[in-house]
């Protein structure tokens, strides 16, 4: 656009258009040129403008995402961690697990494996302050009566729920 203006323009300047209406028409030409070169020009300093406004977000936006991946490797790692633990511990609790049920008598062991079955994992149920933790419900006065006649040796099951109850000084006898 500006070579062509440049180019009328010196036709304009030489002086080889004589014809005045050839030159009125070159004249609006050239002004037109240069309208649109401003216009051009108005619309390239916008999109710049614009390009840096994006540039910035994107640096801010690149920033943050820099930010959230390092919280996120971060979490990451303690989730890793927690996990070696928490393996650690379920080892641990599954040697220690074997050892007590090396020295339950065998009826025992597969009644608390049936129970744990059918009751989603839980086989057996502390008897705290009168009430059954499997169930959660408090026995009544004659089912307590029962639990405190019974020798310490005796399995004891909750009436509602069919767990074995486990009596501690906390059971409320």
């Amino acid at each position: 656009m500006r070579q062509r203006a440049t180019r009328d323009q010196q036709r304009l300047d030489s002086g080889a258009i004589t014809s005045p209406k050839d030159l009125e028409n070159l004249q609006r030409e050239i002004v037109s040129l240069a309208k649109r070169q401003g216009d051009l020009e108005d619309i390239v300093l916008e999109v710049m403008e614009r390009r840096e406004s994006v540039q910035e977000r994107v640096a801010e936006l690149t920033e943050r995402v820099s930010s959230v991946q390092g919280k996120v490797d971060d979490a990451t790692a303690r989730r890793d961690a927690a996990q070696e633990e928490i393996d650690g511990e379920a080892a641990s609790v599954t040697k220690e697990r074997e050892v007590v049920a090396g020295s339950v008598p065998d009826d025992l062991l597969k009644l608390y494996e049936k129970l744990r079955v059918q009751q989603g994992g839980v086989g057996a149920a502390r008897l705290f302050q009168r009430r059954c933790e499997g169930c959660q419900l408090e026995l009544n006065i004659t089912e307590l009566n029962d639990v405190r006649a019974a020798a310490p040796d005796t399995v004891l099951r909750c009436e509602n729920c069919r767990r074995i109850l486990v009596r501690t000084s906390e059971s409320g006898l």
